[in-house]
Order: structure tokens, then sequence, then C-alpha cells
């Protein structure tokens, strides 16, 4: 029975804290702290409700992605009249990339309210974004639309969201590159290979070549991540002859 009670007062004390650490985040209090616990759920923990359904965050995900959209296209098409459709979706997806997603998550430090089977340092970077817009769908559930604004115009669009700086933001170096070379007529090459070497982790390097000859290479824990950073390197190389073309 004492044994029962130490279990019943450590996870009580638990949820407390993680209480505490969300109110600190979102700013208010949570009405129901079970979606919140849904958001920082890993699917390693294998939990299912009483239909047999999963409980994780990759539901609540799908869900923040589409308000955290929401949001910044309606600031964006109130904030920038003469933008085209075209303008303002290059606009939105740039405020919304994985990249800054991330970049929030980790502000945040969201990975630490995390209940997984995997040790963190093993988690990649997007788990950062993927938990940002978890909790995005878990505040929707919570509180409704309001809130789900109130939240991202104060962790996004009032201190990360200048128009000017992201009009010149580069969201694919890649994209960019490519673009580049099919207007000016010039072929291009990525040469991917396994590139493990004494590290752990599997890595892969690339070779970047552009009419025949190579111009950059770089190495990453992704074949998407190599090309994207070969791809920048050559940008910078290139930089004063794509700004002119593109």
């Amino acid at each position: 029975m004492k044994h029962i009670r130490n279990i019943l007062n450590s996870r009580s004390k638990n949820d407390g804290n993680f209480f505490v650490s969300i109110q600190k985040i979102l700013g208010f209090k949570p009405k129901n702290i079970k979606f919140y616990k849904t958001a920082f759920t890993h699917r390693s923990m294998n939990i299912k409700d009483s239909q047999g359904h999963p409980i994780n965050y990759e539901r609540l995900e799908f869900l923040g992605d589409a308000m955290l959209g929401s949001v910044i296209a309606s600031h964006l098409f109130t904030e920038v009249p003469s933008g085209d459709e075209g303008y303002l979706t290059k606009m939105r997806s740039k405020i919304v990339s994985r990249e800054h997603l991330n970049e929030l998550g980790k502000d945040l430090n969201l990975v630490d309210l995390v209940e997984s089977k995997i040790p963190k340092g093993q988690f990649g970077d997007n788990i950062y974004g993927n938990l940002f817009e978890a909790l995005i769908g878990a505040i929707f559930l919570d509180r409704g639309y309001k809130y789900c604004e109130k939240f991202i115009y104060k962790k996004v669009i009032i201190p990360y969201v200048d128009i000017e700086k992201l009009e010149g933001k580069v969201i694919s170096y890649k994209s960019l590159l490519i673009e580049w070379c099919q207007k000016e007529k010039k072929t291009f090459d990525y040469n991917v290979y396994e590139d493990t070497g004494n590290d752990d982790i599997r890595h892969f390097s690339v070779k970047l070549s552009i009419n025949d000859k190579i111009v950059s290479k770089a190495r990453a824990t992704s074949k998407k991540k190599a090309e994207e950073k070969a791809s920048k390197r050559a940008f910078f190389v290139f930089q004063n002859q794509i700004s002119k073309a593109i």
C-alpha cells in the first residue's frame, strides 16, 4: 500500500511539474492537460487508448501544421495587400519552413518535455519542429482558434516575421541552383554516395558538378542534407551570376 502511494505521489508531482512547464511556455493555464501530454508523447512509448488508437504527437502535428499555416496565411494576406497567390505562398513557406520550426522548438526546449523510450540524444533536428506543431494542435483542441492565433503571433509572427528580410531569404539552395542552371541551360549533376567513414551514424557525401566541372562537395547524415549543403556552397560561388539571372 505504501509502495502504491509513493508511485501515485511521484506521478502527481511529475504531472504538476509538466503543468507548470507547459503554462510557462504557453503564457496561460491549460484547461485540459491531456492534450498537451499527448503532444509530448513519442510513438516509441507505444501507448493506446481504450479503442486501440495510438496516443502520440503525430496526429496533433498534422492539426498544428494546418493551424499554423492558416494563421500565417491570414497575417500575410492582411499585411501584404499587393502580394499575389504565388508571392504569398512562397512567403508562408519561408515562415513555416522545417528549419525555422526546428529553431522555434529548440528555443522553447520542447524536447525536454518528451516522454520517449528513445534516448533524447538520438533524436534528429526535426523533432523540435514536430513538437512545436503538435503543441499548436493541442492548444487548438484545448482552447480553440483564438488562443492558437495569439500563441502564434507571440512566438512566431511578432519576434520573427519581417517581410523585407523574408523576401530575401532562400528556402532551398538546391531549388534555386537548379532553377538557375535550367534558365542558363547549364548541365548539373549531384553525385551522391554513402560515406560512413569512422562515424557511428551513416553519412552521405555529394559532389556537385555544373557543366561537368565539380564546383562543391559536402557531407551530411542524409542525402537531402548533403545535397542542400553542397548547393549552398555552390550558390556562393555563383552568387553574382544567380542574382542577376533570377
